[in-house]
């Protein structure tokens, strides 16, 4: 799983931050289905070429979020949704249409040589206009 999770050491985003949001998102578009195992905190770490610390930090954030359950001995698994918790994720599928679209915007961002962080602001940008 790690092969999908990366750390750019140059962004503004916190390592940890950038993976409890890749890992959160695998989990919404149902890459990671509820059971499926996360890598140890320490083969992440190793894989990622971080701190230990900061993979831990990641899942205590997921697990925060009710994404995730850690378990001592049982390592860490994707959680079940909890049906009727507010944010909830799985309640909602998304449609393939929508995930090209993303694909799209993503692909298009990168070939402008955009960062992922001016797309996030671009995006939260429309998403906070069209909301009002």
């Amino acid at each position: 799983m790690s092969a999908g999770i990366t750390v750019d050491l140059r962004s503004p985003t916190p390592p940890y931050e950038q993976i409890r949001s890749q890992i959160s998102s695998l989990i919404a578009l149902g890459a990671l289905a509820p059971g499926s195992r996360l890598p140890t905190v320490r083969s992440l770490a190793a894989d990622l070429g971080i701190a230990a610390g900061t993979v831990a930090r990641a899942y205590k954030e997921l697990e925060a979020a009710g994404l995730v359950d850690s378990r001592r001995r049982g390592g860490t698994v994707v959680a079940a949704p909890a049906a009727g918790r507010p944010g909830s994720r799985g309640t909602v599928p998304v449609p393939a249409s929508v995930q090209a679209a993303v694909d799209h915007y993503i692909a298009a961002g990168r070939a402008a040589h955009l960062s992922d962080e001016v797309l996030l602001d671009v995006l939260r940008g429309k998403l906070g206009r069209d909301a009002t």
